[in-house]
Parts: C-alpha cells; sequence; structure tokens
C-alpha cells in the first residue's frame, strides 16, 4: 500500500472512529435501545418484512444485507449513520431474518420490494447501500429506478453478472480448490480478524448460522445483472473491496466496476468479505464521507 492509501485510510479511522464514539455516547446519555432492536413488520402484497427505521429528518440511507446476515449486521453501522445525521431504513429479506412470505402471494423481486416499501415509508430519493449478496439487489434497483437513488455503494459484491466472459475466466483462474467446503468464518473473514477478535468472530457466526430460513427460495432479480446493467448506472458510485476477501475478490471487482461511468474506489488492507463487519470504522468513515459529497 502506497503512501497515498496509508494517509487516506488513516484519515478515514480517524474520522470513523469520533462519528462511532459520538454515537455510543448519544445512546448512554438517552437510554435509547440500539437502533437495531426498533423494528417492526410492514406488511406488502407479497411480504411480511422486518424493517429497521430509525426516524428522523435526515436524509434516507437503505442499508441491504449479505447473504450471511439480516439487519442485525448492521449494528456497527446504524449508530455511525444516525450520529451523522442521516435516517437508516435496513430490512431482512424475504427468507432472511423475521421477513416471510404473505400465504399464496406470488412473489416479487426484492427490488420490487424495496420500491413498495419506499413509497410506503415516504422516502422519495435515497442513498443505497449493498454489501455483498445485497449488492446484486442494489445494482438492480439503481438500474431500475434511477431517479430515485441518489448515490450509490456496493461492497464486497460481484453482482451475480452473465454473460461476463473475463469475470469467469477470472473466477476459474483464482478459484481455490474445495472453497465450498471451508468454515463460514474462513471464506468470509480474514485471518487477521479472526486471529484477533474471537468474540466478534462468535457473533457474527450466531447471526450467520440463523440468517436464512430452512427452505426459504433465492428471489430472483428483476432482470440480470449485466455489465451492460452496470454500464447504464450514471448515479455516484463508491466501490469498496477487502485485499483479503476470497469470496469475491478485489480483482474481480476491478473488473465489473471499470464498466461504471465514473466511481471511487476504496481497498480496505487486511479485511475479508464481512468488510463492514470486520472494519467498520473505516467502512462507516467512508460511506459517510461518500454521501455528504453526494
Amino acid at each position: 500500500m502506497g503512501p497515498l492509501m496509508q494517509r487516506a485510510v488513516a484519515r478515514v479511522r480517524r474520522r470513523a472512529t469520533v462519528l462511532l464514539a459520538a454515537a455510543l455516547t448519544a445512546a448512554a446519555f438517552t437510554g435509547a435501545p440500539a437502533a437495531q432492536e426498533r423494528g417492526a413488520f410492514i406488511d406488502l402484497p407479497d411480504v411480511r418484512l422486518w424493517v429497521v427505521d430509525t426516524g428522523g429528518s435526515g436524509d434516507p440511507v437503505v442499508l441491504l444485507h449479505p447473504n450471511t446476515g439480516t439487519v442485525e449486521v448492521w449494528k456497527k453501522q446504524i449508530p455511525a449513520l444516525v450520529a451523522a445525521g442521516y435516517r437508516v431504513i435496513a430490512f431482512d429479506r424475504p427468507g432472511w431474518g423475521r421477513s416471510t412470505a404473505q400465504p399464496g402471494a406470488t412473489p416479487l423481486s426484492v427490488a420490487e420490494d424495496l420500491d413498495v416499501l419506499a413509497d410506503r415509508l415516504g422516502l422519495g430519493r435515497f442513498a443505497l447501500v449493498g454489501v455483498a449478496g445485497g449488492g446484486y439487489i442494489a445494482l438492480d434497483y439503481a438500474a431500475w429506478r434511477p431517479e430515485r437513488v441518489r448515490s450509490l455503494v456496493i461492497a464486497n459484491s460481484g453482482l451475480g453478472l452473465k454473460n461476463n466472459a473475463e469475470g469467469d475466466a477470472f473466477r476459474r483462474n483464482s478459484a481455490i480448490p474445495d472453497f465450498h467446503k471451508l468454515p463460514a468464518e474462513v471464506r468470509e473473514m480474514s485471518p487477521t480478524y479472526r486471529g484477533l477478535n474471537p468474540e466478534g468472530v462468535k457473533a457474527w457466526k450466531a447471526i450467520q448460522s440463523k440468517a436464512k430460513q430452512p427452505g426459504a427460495p433465492d428471489h430472483a432479480l428483476r432482470t440480470p445483472n449485466t455489465l451492460e446493467k452496470v454500464a447504464a448506472i450514471a448515479m455516484p458510485v463508491l466501490v469498496v473491496a477487502g485485499d483479503v476477501d476470497l469470496t469475491t475478490p478485489s480483482g474481480a471487482m476491478r473488473l465489473w466496476a471499470r464498466s461504471l461511468k465514473h466511481y471511487d474506489w476504496l481497498l480496505v488492507p487486511e479485511a475479508g468479505h464481512a468488510l463492514p463487519w470486520e472494519q467498520p470504522d473505516v467502512f462507516n468513515a467512508a460511506v459517510i464521507d461518500f454521501l455528504r459529497k453526494h
């Protein structure tokens, strides 16, 4: 890592420390419950969504969780975003966490569920943050409803691109034999985090173990994600990658990111696929800095 990147990472670490301290101090003085505990069910035509909405008059930010998580994975992001003045909305995707399909209803794509939810909550335009599997949906929604997305953050995501020969070749060439047989925490987390933070690993595993409901189907995207879809994105985009992400290597993300019209790129040292959980100070500060500019 060059000196410029070292200074950039140091700046976002310092800024994040201030934000997180402010959030924790506010919670201590108000006695308010953690934001992720203030959830409620919202009935949509096809699903019953478990939704966290911090409220307030700040610009809205919608968080889309990875396949290994639920709204619980955002416990390190929500307080920092609220402290920075944002209204935060996060929800369990249908079949994950507490969200369930409505009996007899035909399931929609998650992008369509998000659009109905945004109307229900009166969000207007909002920033959209998608991590890993949540990044697939973030792209799907932003390409379909660009007038509603003020800015877009995608982290640790290959986007599930179809007809992407270069990306497919990269994955074949970089594949780790029997990777799927490794424990989830090894696939998802950096050796540094696993070695230094066993309690954090334990907490993450507790969320991951019950994230997806048994037998729950994967909801299809509204339309397949392709490089053409990536190239159509016109709003400001922040792309965040971990430099030891084994599941979606940073090189794979660079391949699709170069199809964007314009974007900011952040490569976080010693971060794996669960980057926002492992290094919330860096992730939060980078996202907040980006949102303030856009």
